[in-house]
């Protein structure tokens, strides 16, 4: 695990600012603590730190090939490379390391970039070709590994994270507000987008080409090509606990202590019963979990439960309202807005594992892939009640419920009935299970957001994006295209950039099992029938781990990872959402209209209404822009 940064002179005969250049890396030290490792040339240079995993003592970066034509930096895993070895040295390659990564430079030079659709990993690279005078820089196929770049007249840059690219003078910081709506409108910014107008994010499943000045990004895999199949449940549920278990006994290669997150869910309960099975009779695996006192956000007893159902050695932590000390630190170490609550136990959790591994398994991507939120059986809900309650209804449907007290639960059935009456009544039916997955409506944004910021957004549609992956998967199969769509913005731009950031905060790698190509491919292939039915979630993962997970795991409903981040808002948290959100600082910005927002404050401390979701967004992009813009 790496990070990495580069630069690439448009005009290759000019050298690269070498002090420029390092002070690029250097922000990316927590992702690689151990190693930096640098090469410059004519025209080009390229930068790692590296978190050392395979082939500790030899696996530098950058990586050449025997002729010094070819130079590569790399994060991630690639879980194959044992088998793409042996063929690339059976055509007389020959190899300096035992490490995973070097086996890009020489699949390059066998096979292009169609290398790509050999892999099983995680990764993001960049490599120049001297020859050719190309950079070829790729991304796996879910996006667990992130790759950002900016193209100034001059010259291409690149970096694991955007603070690589804030060091430099010529990227600048101006705020693209199609963004920003993304960010208020969801919580996250939707790729390729970032904040800043001159920065893009790399998509899964795509690479990059620069030559000649020009960037080119194409997609080398999609999972919305694959075709639906005629699945048995039987026959389904052996495949996926057959493909499963080899995707986890795969990603437990490492050359340093390895463990892994266990909430007690159905996801990481099943990667931790696979590890114990694909260790057999060595040492006892890890596992990780973090606990809460708020008893209904608490999963610590189904954790125990999984622990010591498969003998694991257990380990826990406790998150508590002293978080705020964090808040300064993890809001401001993502580089643009980012307000998924859940950031604070992802970094908690990893900060408990790093004492004792260095690599941790976990179960992400099951959700996406198998139908496991509570929005995907909300739409299904949503398509029959349009059968008998008409539209014009909805709006006083949403009325009633809005009269009900919100509950301190961290979901419960009023909380669950003024949600979905809400998403029913104020977001486009076009977007699906997004409807639940936002958190501005239209209405709320008009008197929200500035006129200067509405008027900014005339030519924008924030739902556009959405709309446009659930087109993407080619079936008629409703709930995959909506997992697609998933898979294509919530994954990629919520959970695993979440994970990525916080566990690499405390350089920590992640790994997740369930994005396994096979897996994904898979997944894909099955009917949606088989993930939801009769209101029962991810039933075919269900029936694949029937013997292999107790029942109190396989039938309890999804939680999620999350804080009671509304009840701290009205206690340990309110001072300081107070003076973030004071009015002069709100106004200042102009985006947001000051006298609404200290009106939601007011609201919400009283517990009248529940907007932890705004407020908290509020005060990561007033702590974001005092960060990197004042």
């Amino acid at each position: 695990m790496c990070g990495i940064a580069g630069i690439v002179e448009r005009d290759l005969a000019h050298p690269v600012d070498q002090d420029g250049f390092r002070r690029m890396v250097q922000p990316l030290h927590h992702r690689g603590p151990d190693d930096e490792g640098l090469h410059v040339g004519p025209g080009v240079g390229l930068g790692m730190r590296r978190l050392s995993i395979i082939d500790v003592e030899g696996g530098q970066q950058p990586f050449s090939n025997e002729d010094g034509t070819i130079h590569l930096v790399a994060n991630g895993e690639i879980y194959n490379h044992l088998e793409l070895r042996s063929e690339l040295e059976a055509r007389g390659h020959r190899f300096r390391s035992r490490s995973d990564i070097e086996v890009l430079v020489h699949g390059y030079e066998a096979f292009g970039v169609e290398i790509l659709g050999r892999l099983r990993g995680m990764f993001a690279f960049a490599l120049w070709d001297e020859g050719a005078r190309r950079l070829f820089c790729g991304r796996d196929r879910a996006g667990e590994k992130p790759f950002y770049y900016s193209q100034t007249p001059e010259r291409l840059l690149f970096g694991s994270e955007i603070k690589a690219l804030l060091t430099r003078p010529e990227v600048s910081r101006q705020v693209d507000l199609e963004a920003l709506d993304q960010f208020l409108t969801y919580e996250y910014v939707l790729t390729p987008r970032t904040i800043f107008s001159e920065i893009r994010a790399l998509p899964p499943a795509h690479y990059l080409l620069y030559e000649r000045g020009a960037v080119r990004v194409e997609r080398y895999w999609d999972a919305g090509s694959i075709e639906v199949r005629p699945w048995g449940e039987r026959e389904a549920a052996e495949a996926l606990r057959d493909a499963l278990g080899r995707a986890v006994a795969g990603q437990m290669m490492s050359d340093v202590p390895l463990g892994a997150f266990l909430s007690g869910g159905i996801d990481s309960s099943a990667i931790v019963s696979l590890m114990v099975e694909a260790a057999g009779q060595g040492d006892r695996v890890k596992t990780f979990s973090m606990g809460f006192e708020a008893a209904s956000y608490n999963e610590l007893p189904y954790a125990r439960e999984v622990a010591t159902r498969f003998g694991t050695d257990h380990h826990e932590g406790m998150v508590e309202p002293d978080l705020l000390a964090l808040f300064d630190r993890l809001v401001t170490h993502f580089d643009q807005p980012f307000g998924d609550v859940s950031l604070f136990p992802t970094y908690l959790v990893s900060q408990v594992a790093r004492e004792h591994v260095t690599v941790a398994l976990s179960g992400d991507g099951g959700d996406e892939l198998f139908a496991g939120y509570d929005a995907y059986e909300a739409e299904s809900l949503a398509r029959q009640v349009a059968l008998v309650v008409p539209d014009v209804a909805l709006p006083l449907l949403s009325s009633v419920a809005a009269l009900l007290p919100p509950s301190e639960k961290k979901k419960g059935l009023v909380n669950k009935l003024r949600r979905f009456t809400l998403g029913l009544a104020t977001a486009p039916s076009e977007i699906a299970h997004y409807r639940w997955m936002t958190f501005l409506d239209v209405g709320l944004k008009r008197r929200l957001y500035t006129p200067a910021f509405q008027d900014a957004l005339l030519q924008s549609d924030v739902y556009a994006p959405i709309r446009r992956h659930l087109r993407g998967a080619h079936t008629d199969d409703l709930l995959n295209r909506q997992l697609y769509a998933d898979l294509q913005v919530y994954l990629n731009d919520d959970i695993l950039v979440k994970v990525d950031r916080m566990s690499m905060a405390t350089s920590l790698e992640t790994r997740a099992p369930f994005l396994d190509v096979d897996v994904m491919e898979l997944a894909f292939s099955m009917p949606g029938s088989l993930k939801l039915r009769q209101g029962q979630r991810k039933h075919v993962l269900k029936s694949a781990l029937k013997d292999q997970l107790p029942d109190s795991i396989l039938t309890r409903g999804k939680e999620g990872f999350s804080i009671p981040m509304k009840q701290w808002l009205r206690s340990d948290w309110a001072p300081l959402m107070r003076e973030l959100l004071a009015s002069e600082r709100v106004e200042r910005r102009g985006w947001l209209e000051p006298a609404l927002v200290t009106r939601m404050m007011e609201e919400h401390l009283a517990g009248r209404e529940n907007h932890a979701h705004q407020l908290f967004c509020f005060m990561v992009l007033e702590r974001w822009a005092q960060s990197c813009l004042d």
